[in-house]
């Protein structure tokens, strides 16, 4: 089965100019023209799902490119494809560590004010910092002040 570019732009909810981006940087190298019109298979489709992917993980196009390149170049490549994702799988688990701490001080602060408004004041929480708050409060705390 084969997809026109709309219908490509469509699944993957992604301007046509990103994808005539990506043919032009050639990260589509088989894919298929008929009369100058984009047809692409499922092969291109299962690539544009990494492509995504490595640009939501916050690769660039060039380095994306070089992974395209390095699939074309067959099996000797597989130890460089594998570090590229190993290097974006670890830059990702720090980004996730990072978005955790700050969603826990955010929770921890929201549990503050919603405390402050119920008592009229600071002065019961102040008394509990640094190490005296409810268990699953003092959790939130540690995580999004001492990490």
């Amino acid at each position: 089965m084969t997809y026109s570019i709309g219908q490509v732009a469509e699944m993957f909810d992604l301007p046509i100019s990103t994808l005539r981006y990506y043919d032009k940087e050639g990260l589509f190298p088989s894919l298929e023209r008929k009369s100058g019109i984009r047809k692409f298979s499922e092969v291109e489709i299962d690539a544009l799902r990494v492509i995504e992917c490595l640009k939501g993980s916050g690769l660039e196009i060039k380095d994306i490119k070089q992974f395209m390149d390095w699939c074309t170049q067959g099996p000797e490549t597989y130890v460089q494809r594998k570090e590229l994702f190993e290097r974006r799988l670890d830059a990702l688990e720090e980004e996730m560590t990072r978005l955790s701490r700050m969603r826990d001080m955010l929770k921890y602060k929201c549990w503050y004010y919603d405390t402050a408004l119920a008592d009229g004041g600071e002065e019961r929480i102040q008394a509990m910092l640094p190490d005296n708050l409810p268990p699953d409060v003092q959790e939130l705390y540690d995580s999004g002040f001492r990490s």
